[in-house]
């Protein structure tokens, strides 16, 4: 793996790299589905926020799971002092590079959607139908930017990869003996080969970005706020199946079920909640670009 672009004595961290590579890739996407659906909104700002607060949502989720843990790795980057800044400037962020739930940045990020939605008012709605307007927007976006993103997580090694495996596609994490050749968080043993959920999540999420994307379309007037349901829904069926190769601990149900799976399950139940609430919803009906163009010429 390469958590590290090693460039003389800069050290470039490729999870972020990856992450700043969702956020392009999510601009993009929702960009798109705005244009096509005659919303005006600006995507790059709504990307920007989104993404600031999924990261501190993932974060949180994460660290809140283990109190004593986070208040060791507290002190742990606090032990230089503050006579010494760089060298606790460097321990925070070699420890906000790794250890995120997809939950906690998915709350986080949908509150900040919903925030966005009612203040950017899009196809002219206000209050809650905006909110859930935005969310069936950047639902394509969000599967977009979460598979790529994952990546990330592939090519730093922290800790979210699969059970070790004699498949041939299995990946290994020691590139090297130093931390800036080697994965952050080593398999057990270091040499074996494990699995490459990450690619699995990336696969996955293309396809459920698809078929949102073909779901969403203008031609089809859904229900709003139904298909932010489905994304709920079928994202959470994703995240629940990996788990079953990845190497979090099992700590629910006699030991068969991890976190993230719980959380899935959560997803999953909020999904079909939320399609059976909105299924009646009046849907949002766009008119193409080129006929609207043409209808302007014709009256002037």
């Amino acid at each position: 793996m390469y958590p590290y672009i090693n460039l003389g004595f800069a050290h470039i961290g490729t999870f972020g790299l990856m992450l700043w590579l969702a956020a392009v890739c999510s601009v993009l996407v929702l960009h798109n589905n705005f244009v096509r659906n005659q919303a005006d909104a600006d995507a790059i700002n709504i990307v920007t926020m989104v993404v600031l607060f999924g990261i501190i949502g993932a974060k949180l989720w994460h660290e809140l799971q283990d109190i004593p843990d986070l208040i060791g790795a507290w002190r742990e980057i606090l032990a230089p002092g503050l006579r010494h800044p760089s060298e606790v400037l460097f321990s925070f962020l070699h420890w906000f590079q790794a250890g995120f739930a997809w939950y906690g940045g998915l709350l986080a990020a949908i509150t900040m959607l919903m925030y966005q939605g009612i203040h950017s008012k899009p196809n002219g709605l206000t209050g809650g139908r905006a909110a859930l307007r935005m969310l069936d927007l950047a639902a394509p976006a969000a599967a977009v930017g979460y598979g790529v993103g994952r990546l990330g997580c592939l090519l730093s090694g922290d800790g979210d990869y699969g059970i070790n495996t004699t498949l041939p596609w299995g990946v290994h994490m020691a590139n090297g003996l130093t931390r800036y050749t080697r994965a952050l968080v080593l398999p057990n043993p270091p040499t074996a080969a494990v699995q490459p959920t990450p690619i699995y999540e990336l696969l996955f999420s293309l396809a459920l970005a698809w078929w949102l994307w073909r779901r969403g379309s203008k031609s089809k007037s859904l229900p709003l706020g139904f298909l932010t349901g489905e994304y709920l829904l079928l994202s959470g069926i994703g995240r629940f199946l990996v788990e079953f190769v990845r190497i979090n601990p099992k700590l629910y149900f006699h030991h068969t079920l991890t976190n993230a799976q719980m959380a899935a399950l959560g997803s999953m139940l909020c999904g079909v909640v939320m399609m059976l609430l909105t299924r009646r919803n009046e849907g949002v009906v766009t008119e193409p670009l080129r006929k609207m163009t043409k209808d302007v010429q014709t009256a002037s």
